[in-house]
């Protein structure tokens, strides 16, 4: 795998197949239950990246802001076969687009998320707050 290209860009509507597979088959299931739900989601992201090699999605990333001030890192996924080869950093990168202007904020609870977003400079914070979803399924 590390023989073949990666290429970061920006989502097209053509990724939304390979992104499904990769959510779904990497930990999203039951976050992500159908393309149309996807679709939605990416519509309301204002930043959305994907990792691709030789045609096919494999990493992920999209975060919510207003563009100023504050910004939502709210995904980065990337398959376990090519983790390790700073995929994450670089759509992480694409996301964030290194604007200093922005405090951009994560949960980052799952494995080895911390210390992943630690290399990238995010630190934890002790003013954040949350209100949990009520569901555990999102609607259609």
């Amino acid at each position: 795998m590390k023989d073949h290209p990666v290429h970061i860009r920006n989502f097209a509507a053509t990724d939304l197949e390979g992104t499904f597979e990769l959510l779904t088959a990497h930990g999203w299931a039951h976050r992500i239950p159908n393309h149309l739900f996807l679709e939605r989601l990416i519509a309301a992201s204002q930043r959305v990246a994907v990792a691709t090699s030789q045609g096919e999605v494999i990493g992920f990333a999209r975060a919510i802001t207003d563009g100023l001030s504050n910004g939502y890192l709210s995904m980065v996924v990337v398959a376990p076969e090519w983790r390790g080869q700073g995929i994450g950093k670089r759509l992480v990168s694409e996301i964030v687009k290194n604007n200093d202007s922005i405090t951009w904020v994560l949960r980052a609870s799952r494995g080895q998320a911390p210390e992943f977003f630690a290399k990238l400079g995010f630190v934890a914070s002790s003013e954040a707050m949350e209100r949990s979803r009520k569901s555990t399924s999102p609607r259609d």
